[in-house]
């Protein structure tokens, strides 16, 4: 659709925040010295990724690995009345998860609490927001975290 469709718009203006997450990007992970010897292969991979509206703009979908294919998929949507967001993540591994989410000025996190397994992303928009400097955490407690991952994402052209 063209800029300025209605696909291109959140339909809920909560969502206007993620405007600078908006098009396609270069994704690189580089996985922690534990993680990369429990997965093995090389210390990072690089992915293309994309954020684009659906559903007349009531959500953001996040694509990684491309659109015709994704690896994985997050859907985001906000409610209006709190402000909060929610991501709904699956994966080709079979892997299902829901996190709650937040962006305020240049600061991105998600995160989950799942008894023996939560989750925590922080990301960092750079002011030009055509990079964002993020890390995936881990904890089986909630108490003692330890870095699963790190990735930068850069815009595309």
């Amino acid at each position: 659709m063209r800029e300025g469709s209605k696909a291109n718009a959140p339909a809920n203006r909560t969502l206007d925040s993620l405007r600078a997450l908006t098009g396609r990007w270069e994704m690189e992970i580089r996985w922690s010295e534990k993680t990369h010897k429990l997965v093995g292969g090389p210390a990072s991979v690089r992915s293309s990724v994309s954020f684009t509206w659906i559903e007349d703009g009531c959500f953001l979908v996040h694509h990684v690995g491309g659109d015709d294919s994704p690896a994985a998929r997050w859907i985001i949507g906000a409610d209006e009345t709190s402000g909060g967001f929610a991501v709904l993540y699956a994966d080709g591994r079979g892997v299902s998860r829901i996190y709650q989410m937040s962006l305020s000025g240049d600061v991105w996190r998600i995160w989950r609490d799942s008894p023996g397994f939560h989750q925590r992303f922080i990301a960092h928009l750079s002011p030009d927001r055509r990079t964002i400097e993020a890390r995936w955490e881990k904890s089986s407690d909630s108490r003692t975290w330890e870095l699963d991952f790190e990735l930068t994402y850069t815009k595309s052209p």
